[in-house]
């Protein structure tokens, strides 16, 4: 696995005019077995959110799903949380 597609990934949606706020997390965690697994979490800002971990063979098959998943959110308006700044 790359270091870049290790890196978590941290996303917030904030807008005030429909009330809301939320974040979403990914992460890829290596499993016992020489694949990985995608871990996701999200919900609204301030609880503690839904988790879903979603198992792959090949590493590199788990980071492209964490990019892809990435690139849905900055579409529907999430930013990445950098240095705790949206």
């Amino acid at each position: 696995m790359h270091a870049q597609q290790s890196r978590p990934v941290h996303l917030r949606r904030i807008d005030p005019t429909q009330n809301m706020r939320r974040f979403y997390c990914l992460t890829v965690q290596p499993t016992l077995f020489g694949g990985a697994s995608l871990i996701r979490n999200w919900g609204r800002i301030g609880t503690r959110g839904q988790t879903m971990m979603e198992t792959f063979d090949c590493p590199d098959n788990a980071a492209q799903a964490l990019v892809r998943i990435e690139r849905t959110k900055m579409r529907r308006g999430y930013r990445e949380l950098v240095d705790g700044v949206v």
